[in-house]
């Protein structure tokens, strides 16, 4: 099991992106989720993408499918002691196809018949939110119909380390096994904070969005 794609919940449209993009991130597609009540824009890198999210639907995110995911309280949330952030993992490999920590199946309208959403049982809104698609790939291993934008002009390509911090952040947090996170590191600190670094800092640069966003960029 390894990281696919974060989410950072924004406000509606996620104007946020534009940051992104005059930072030199060149932008991907972004979608519509039908019958969940989100959409995104999304930024694509050889092995992970970052996901913007903001309510499309305030119905469709409260209803009875949806509503366990707790997204529309993350999103709609105001308060700093709720996390923005969610971790979606992938296989590591293909007989990597089992999730690795305790969950429910999530199975929303918009993914085929037989696909679902395995998302962390008991998590708390203070944690991130955890899922795993077992199903997702590396992005520069998309089929040519679905590949991604992943050349970026200030010359990032690949994230070789996450770290999260989280307020008042303890070991019983919903994911039991803190060797699952692979190059994710959770911290505590006195924020919700998302930093990425990429291709090993090899710049020596690093780009601070906050207050915008609560992202950090090192590359």
């Amino acid at each position: 099991m390894e990281v696919d794609h974060i989410f950072i919940c924004t406000e509606y449209k996620a104007s946020e992106a534009e940051m992104l993009k005059n930072f030199g991130l060149t932008e991907g597609t972004s979608n519509t989720h039908l019958g969940q009540g989100t959409a995104n824009r999304r930024f694509f890198f050889k092995n992970f993408f970052l996901e913007l999210l903001w309510l499309e639907n305030v119905e469709e995110a409260k209803s009875e499918t949806t509503a366990p995911t707790l997204l529309y309280d993350r999103i709609s949330s105001k308060s700093d002691d709720i996390s923005p952030f969610g971790v979606c993992f992938r296989p590591k490999n293909p007989e990597d196809k089992d999730v690795k920590f305790t969950s429910w199946s999530y199975k929303p309208s918009y993914l085929p018949n037989g696909l679902k959403v395995d998302v962390a049982k008991d998590s708390s809104l203070s944690e991130p939110m955890w899922f795993f698609l077992s199903f997702a790939s590396r992005p520069d291993q998309a089929s040519p119909d679905k590949a991604q934008p992943l050349t970026h002009s200030n010359g990032i390509s690949e994230v070789t380390s996450i770290e999260i911090t989280m307020p008042e952040f303890n070991e019983k947090f919903s994911l039991p096994d803190s060797k699952s996170l692979g190059m994710l590191n959770i911290i505590n600190g006195n924020e919700h904070l998302l930093k990425i670094t990429f291709d090993e800092n090899k710049q020596g640069l690093s780009h601070d969005f906050r207050p915008t966003l609560p992202l950090v960029l090192k590359y």
